[in-house]
C-alpha cells in the first residue's frame, strides 16, 4: 500500500507490503485498542528509532490505518522534534564533544539540543488525559512552531529518536508510556536516507554529506547502541521493509 505523508511541508511517499499491514501493523493497533478498552483512557505508546528510519511517516501511517482497523478509537500520531531547542539558542550555546566546545547547532538533533524538561511536563499532561497544544518541529523554518497541534486522542503515538534512551535524564520518559516500540537499521542504509532528506530542504550535497557524517550519523549510532528494550523491536531493510526482530 502507497502513503503519502506531508512531514512540515515535505513529501514523503512510503510503500508498506501486505505481510507489514497484516502481520505487524494490523495486530499492533488491535492490540493498542484492546490495551485502551482495559484501562479505560488515554494510553501512550513510544515509537523509539535512530533518524533516517521512517519513523514519523510510520507513525502517521498508523493513524492512517487505524481509521479502517479500530474506527472506534481516535489514534494520533505526534512527535518529540517540537521540543528542538529554538535556533536562536543553538546559535548562541556550547556542548562539548569530544573534548571540544562547539555551537550547539553543528549537533542539531543531538540529545542536549532537546529540552528534555519541557517534553517531560508536556508528556506528563497527555499522560493524564488532558486535552492540549503540542509543538511541531517545521523543517522549512528550522524551529518548532508551538501548539502546532492539538492532543485530543485515545491513543496517542509519540515517535521520537531518544524516547528510549539509556542514559540519565532521559530514562524516565519510558515510564510515561503504556507500551513501547524499537526500531533497528543498518547504518549504511541511514546514512543514504538522511542525506537525501537534508538535500530535499534545499542543503547543497556537499554540505548535506557533511552534517550527515558528523552529527546525523553521530545521533543514529547512539540510538541503535543505547535503546532501552522495547515491548515491540522492529528491524528495517530496504529489501523486505519492517520485520519483528
Amino acid at each position: 500500500m502507497e502513503y503519502i505523508f506531508n512531514n512540515n511541508g515535505i513529501e514523503v511517499r512510503a510503500t508498506y507490503s501486505d505481510e507489514e499491514i497484516n502481520t505487524i501493523f494490523i495486530p499492533l493497533l488491535k492490540r493498542l485498542s484492546e490495551m485502551h478498552s482495559q484501562k479505560g483512557s488515554r494510553i501512550i505508546v513510544m515509537l523509539a528509532a535512530p533518524p533516517g528510519a521512517g519513523k514519523s511517516t510510520l507513525s502517521g501511517f498508523f493513524e492512517h490505518l487505524s481509521m479502517e482497523v479500530i474506527p472506534d478509537k481516535k489514534v494520533q500520531a505526534i512527535g518529540m522534534d517540537g521540543f528542538h531547542r529554538r535556533q536562536e539558542y543553538l546559535t548562541t550555546h556550547t556542548a562539548e564533544v569530544n573534548g571540544k566546545e562547539i555551537l550547539m547547532v553543528d549537533i542539531k538533533g543531538a540529545p542536549v539540543t532537546f529540552d528534555i524538561e519541557k517534553l517531560k511536563d508536556k508528556l506528563s499532561e497527555i499522560a493524564s488525559g488532558m486535552n492540549c497544544g503540542w509543538p511541531v518541529y517545521n523543517r522549512l523554518l528550522h524551529n518548532p512552531v508551538e501548539d502546532a497541534v492539538f492532543v485530543d486522542g485515545d491513543i496517542i503515538i509519540l515517535e521520537g529518536n531518544y524516547l528510549l534512551l539509556d542514559e540519565e535524564g532521559w530514562r524516565e520518559l519510558a515510564d510515561k508510556a503504556d507500551y513501547t516500540v524499537s526500531i533497528k537499521a543498518d547504518p549504511d542504509m541511514l546514512r543514504e536516507r538522511l542525506i537525501a532528506r537534508k538535500i530535499s530542504t534545499g542543503c547543497p550535497k556537499d554540505e548535506a554529506v557533511a552534517f550527515v557524517e558528523f552529527s546525523d550519523m553521530a545521533n543514529a549510532m547512539l540510538c541503535l547502541e543505547k535503546t532501552r528494550p522495547a515491548d515491540l523491536e522492529l528491524s528495517l531493510s530496504e529489501e523486505s521493509g519492517y520485520s519483528t526482530l
